[in-house]
């Protein structure tokens, strides 16, 4: 019996032991948005400061947990005069919601490189349930670490008013938000 308790311990610890923590290069990520405005052209914009990290004890990281947190006054639309509209409390108002994040509940793989991400996305202080669409676009070795990288893709669409950002109408700002983001992450 004690052999089987210890060794039920040993297995269990192990699990855990494989579990990896893998963290962003900023330096090759982005996490980006479009919307359209007036119903006619379409506006990018990007956030400049951000974290992300990734835990997984699989090497096709079906099991990951995906995590990223956002500095909301780091939106940039490459217009100050906008970007100074969207931190206001019309938008994301982040004197009172500093920070945007997400944290995913489940990965599937649908075919190939291809998963669903499922996970709540926390933004003007309202968690919501949001399924994204990800890509695993490859495993690797950094150059210079010689540990493993993995780069990702991430797509998918939100309401906005869903999270009550934004007091302008739809067809002044669309509600619908496409969500773009892609990382280079390297193993701990």
């Amino acid at each position: 019996m004690k052999k089987f308790f210890l060794l039920s311990v040993l297995f269990l610890l192990s699990l855990s032991t494989f579990a990896q923590k893998w963290s962003v290069d900023k330096s090759h990520a982005k996490v980006g948005f479009t919307v359209t405005h007036l119903m006619l052209s379409e506006v990018d914009g990007n956030f400049k400061s951000f974290d992300a990290s990734i835990t997984s004890s699989k090497q096709d990281f079906s099991d990951a947990v995906f995590e990223l947190t956002i500095n909301a006054a780091s939106v940039d639309t490459d217009n100050d005069k906008r970007d100074e509209h969207l931190k206001s409390a019309d938008f994301f108002d982040i004197a009172k919601y500093p920070q945007i994040t997400f944290k995913s509940t489940s990965v599937k793989q649908v075919e190939g490189k291809k998963y669903k991400v499922n996970g709540n996305l926390t933004m003007h202080g309202v968690t919501k349930p949001v399924t994204l669409d990800l890509i695993l676009n490859g495993i690797g070795k950094n150059m210079k670490t010689q540990k493993p990288i993995a780069g990702f893709k991430v797509n998918g669409t939100i309401n906005r008013t869903d999270f009550g950002v934004g007091k302008a109408p739809a067809a002044i700002v669309s509600e619908e938000v496409e969500i773009k983001a892609n990382g280079e992450f390297g193993q701990e």
